[in-house]
């Protein structure tokens, strides 16, 4: 009787191993939490932004924000797919949408901006996970293509009577609503230097963040430390915004010399949106490399593009349009970047 036991038990095959998808290793840190951590980081820039330029800027971001989470539940309705606007994705989105367009753009904008970035970017390519291009991006170029004008002047003098701001006053009509970026290209570093008095008061309001621009770009200080509090809870790895932030920096450095930032690399690092873009946009986990080497290349592309847009192209910014294109990329450098196999060749083992 044992033998007959032994005997069904031994024809009895394995049952089958259920192989899933990576990631295999089990974290309490769930979707959810990872988004609304990083919607978290990116509160205390608007709140600058709505002491620096008015209430309006919190209008426009409650509409980006609002206009992005339901064009994601109306989206998902219409594909049949879950509606899983509680994750935080789509308000990150809209967040990111605000943050990188003037703070004086009509509140319709937004909302053009928000269902191109969450419909057409996101969903059509097959929801969370499969977009290839950042969406808060696509729908700020989608912006700019179609509302140049708004896009690029609408800004907002500074309702604080700042110091730093006096090339902005009346009196200096060419320049009277153009950010520090429009003044470096079109009247050169010296332009600049004569209405804040030194180049260090140069450095110091442009890491503090006192200054025109896009919603979320101004303060340095409040992105660098919520890059830094996400890096620290590795949300985030440092090599996406270190690589970028420094590729933008020595670039300058070295090719940079007869642009107008002359050389420059603090004034090309803090100027602009650098660390929006490096600490925010570049490391989204859909589109950007996941292993290590492959961030550092993706980094040091997007400084060197957003470069090369600076010094030879007719935009003074560069760092939307330089993520976006290193976003094709993405595929190929984590084929490019992937880990070896350790196990042996086929017909090796004997």
């Amino acid at each position: 009787m044992e033998q007959v036991k032994d005997t069904q038990i031994s024809e009895n095959p394995l049952p089958a191993l259920t192989v899933s998808l990576s990631p295999h290793v089990k974290s309490r840190e769930s979707t959810a939490k990872i988004m609304w951590m990083v919607n978290a980081c990116l509160l205390p820039p608007l709140v600058l932004s709505v002491f620096i330029f008015g209430f309006q800027t919190l209008i426009i971001t409650l509409i980006s924000v609002l206009s992005c989470v339901l064009t994601e539940a109306v989206s998902q309705k219409l594909l049949h797919r879950p509606i899983t606007i509680k994750d935080g994705s789509a308000v990150i989105t809209g967040l990111l949408l605000a943050y990188v367009i003037p703070p004086g753009v009509p509140y319709w904008m937004p909302i053009l901006g928000a269902i191109f970035a969450i419909y057409i970017t996101k969903h059509l390519f097959g929801g969370l996970g499969f977009n290839i291009f950042n969406p808060a991006l696509i729908g700020r170029a989608f912006l700019v293509a179609t509302f140049p004008v708004a896009m690029t002047s609408a800004w907002i003098l500074p309702i604080q009577d700042f110091a730093i701001f006096k090339y902005m006053q009346p009196g200096v009509d060419a320049v009277s609503t153009a950010t520090p970026l429009y003044v470096l290209k079109h009247y050169g570093l010296a332009a600049l230097i004569e209405k804040y008095g030194t180049l260090s008061t140069v450095y110091k309001d442009f890491f503090l963040g006192v200054r025109p621009g896009c919603i979320g770009e101004t303060s340095n200080l409040l992105l660098l430390l919520g890059g830094a509090f996400l890096i620290y809870k590795r949300y985030i790895s440092w090599h996406i915004p270190v690589s970028t932030i420094a590729s933008v920096g020595l670039l300058t450095w070295i090719f940079g010399g007869e642009g107008y930032f002359n050389g420059d690399p603090i004034l090309a690092v803090l100027s602009g949106g650098i660390f929006l873009g490096a600490i925010f946009m570049a490391t989204d986990y859909v589109t950007a490399p996941t292993q290590k080497t492959a961030q550092l290349v993706f980094g040091i592309g997007v400084g060197a593009i957003t470069v090369l847009i600076r010094l030879k192209g007719g935009y003074p910014e560069g760092i939307c349009y330089a993520i976006l294109l290193m976003n094709t990329l993405t595929p190929a450098l984590e084929s490019w970047f992937k880990p070896k196999r350790f196990a042996p060749a086929k017909g090796i083992v004997k």
